[in-house]
């Protein structure tokens, strides 16, 4: 494969439904994503050699009662059966059914490789459930490594003064990351004087920013910031293209149905087959170095993004706590913020 084979085209390919290679110097996989798969590419690439899922998906599924698959932080490769055909799998996948489904089986699993959890991580980054199919075609290989690389990447490709009422004079910059090609914003405000600037890490939701939806508080807390960053005189807030925690739109929207079910905010992203929280803050940390800035003080309750700046070497001097009013459609999922996934006061 030609190094310029990049990333983000692998991104693109698994989203049309087409097929993508990995290789680590040992071995290969090719596989599609069940979720865009077409009963024509399917029978275009032969039958399939094996579905591999997430172990979170595996274990909403019962299946890490298996020896094979009993670490739920670990994919899952499963053997094809006559009955798996497409259909079915797309079936087995989309948690819209589990609470009408009848007992699945025979199902024979393994622990999934290395390149299997690479495969999977490639599906997040598509914005995708967490479901491959392993299919026999010959394709231009992406060598593993190249994700690791890709990681924290941002080219800033645009700049340019933004008046926003009621905010000192302010400037958009505009970065491209190296795994998706997604567009991120820094919203540049006023002048901070030397010292660590007040930043808040803005994760993009469409539902609470733009339609005011009432189950999240985004919206508020969106607003909320710029109105204090603004206060303080200057700061910079990042708008990060990682909807429903990292999930993407689409799986989000799968989320609050299954939370429409009764699931709360955790248990609905794990049995979609995603962790608790999927954003890597490595985007926000390569941001904020492209602006020349390595300390900030940093406005959240959310102490995973704390660690997450430090993890990626850019230093937290202090925490400026932002609450926002709770209403009866969100009241339980702040409260579900706070005892599991340790949101502070």
């Amino acid at each position: 494969m030609s190094e310029a084979f990049p990333v983000e085209r692998a991104v693109a390919r698994l989203r049309l439904g087409r097929p993508v290679t990995l290789e680590d110097g040992r071995d290969t996989l090719t596989f599609v994503a069940v979720e865009t798969a077409s009963a024509a590419l399917v029978e275009e690439t032969g039958e399939g050699a094996g579905l591999i899922l997430s172990g979170q998906r595996g274990a909403a599924l019962g299946l890490c009662n298996q020896k094979g698959a009993a670490n739920a932080s670990n994919p899952v490769r499963l053997r094809m059966e006559p009955w798996l055909d497409l259909e079915t799998m797309q079936r087995l996948v989309d948690p819209a059914g589990d609470f009408e489904r009848a007992p699945i089986g025979p199902l024979t699993c393994t622990d999934g490789s290395a390149l299997d959890s690479a495969a999977i991580r490639l599906l997040l980054h598509a914005g995708l459930m967490p479901a491959a199919l392993v299919v026999n075609v010959e394709a231009d290989a992406l060598p593993v490594e190249k994700l690791a690389e890709a990681r924290g990447k941002m080219t800033q490709v645009s700049r340019a003064k933004l008046p926003v009422d009621d905010l000192p004079e302010s400037q958009i910059a505009v970065f491209r990351d190296g795994i998706t090609g997604a567009e991120h914003a820094a919203l540049i405000v006023g002048a901070f004087g030397g010292e660590p600037p007040l930043v808040r890490l803005h994760s993009e939701c469409l539902t609470g920013d733009v339609f005011g939806s009432l189950k999240c508080d985004c919206g508020p807390q969106l607003k909320a910031a710029l109105d204090i960053i603004g206060a303080a005189g200057g700061g910079v807030l990042l708008y990060l293209r990682q909807e429903g925690r990292g999930i993407g739109l689409g799986n989000k929207i799968r989320a609050y149905a299954l939370q429409d079910r009764g699931l709360d905010t955790v248990d609905a992203n794990r049995r979609l087959g995603f962790g608790d929280d999927e954003r890597d803050y490595g985007i926000a940390a390569a941001m904020l170095r492209e602006l020349g800035i390595d300390k900030v003080r940093l406005l959240t309750n959310n102490p995973n993004k704390m660690a997450g700046l430090e993890g990626e070497g850019v230093t937290v001097t202090e925490r400026v706590a932002h609450h926002m009013p709770t209403n009866p459609h969100n009241a339980d999922y702040i409260a579900t913020k706070k005892a599991r996934s340790g949101h502070l006061d």
